[in-house]
């Protein structure tokens, strides 16, 4: 049985896009890979023609799983979001009161988690301790790295 999965509205348009460029770009691109192979002809012992095939069929594992996801993705309704209190597509001004370094993270679903750009799963370690709070509340978590405490300074849309 196939799980829902969470987007928001941007996470859902790259995926989009990503099935969109795989069927137009990257399938045209192997079948012309095969067809040119098929030229050179006896396919028995033509290594070309096997790897374009295995690319082929990399390809379409591809775009079926995509297919799959896109089938079973639901779009985040912000605006069904409480905004007191720390929930997924918060953004939060953290204040690590060990090192007084002051970080900003936005909670976002597992699969569109970029720590470059301050998005963090909502299912790691960090986000799961945050969660339910309201700004001013200091909190400890437990990490791999031990225990953390945070003060959260700030939670925004």
């Amino acid at each position: 049985m196939n799980q829902v999965k969470y987007f928001t509205k941007e996470g859902i348009e790259k995926l989009r896009d990503e099935l969109e460029r795989l069927k137009s770009v990257e399938r045209p691109a192997i079948s012309q890979m095969i067809a040119e192979a098929r030229e050179k002809g006896d396919l028995s012992e033509n290594a070309e023609y096997d790897a374009a095939k295995n690319e082929q069929g990399m390809l379409e594992l591809k775009i079926a799983k995509l297919e799959d996801t896109l089938s079973n993705a639901r779009v985040i309704d912000e605006s069904q979001l409480n905004t007191n209190k720390v929930s997924i597509l918060s953004k939060l001004k953290l204040k690590n009161l060990k090192n007084n370094a002051v970080m900003e993270y936005t909670l976002v679903p597992e699969n569109e988690a970029d720590i470059k750009n301050g998005k963090i799963s909502v299912n790691s370690p960090i986000a799961k301790g945050l969660l339910g709070k309201e700004a001013g509340e200091t909190v400890e978590i437990q990490v791999p790295a031990g225990m953390m405490t945070f003060k959260i300074m700030e939670i925004s849309r």
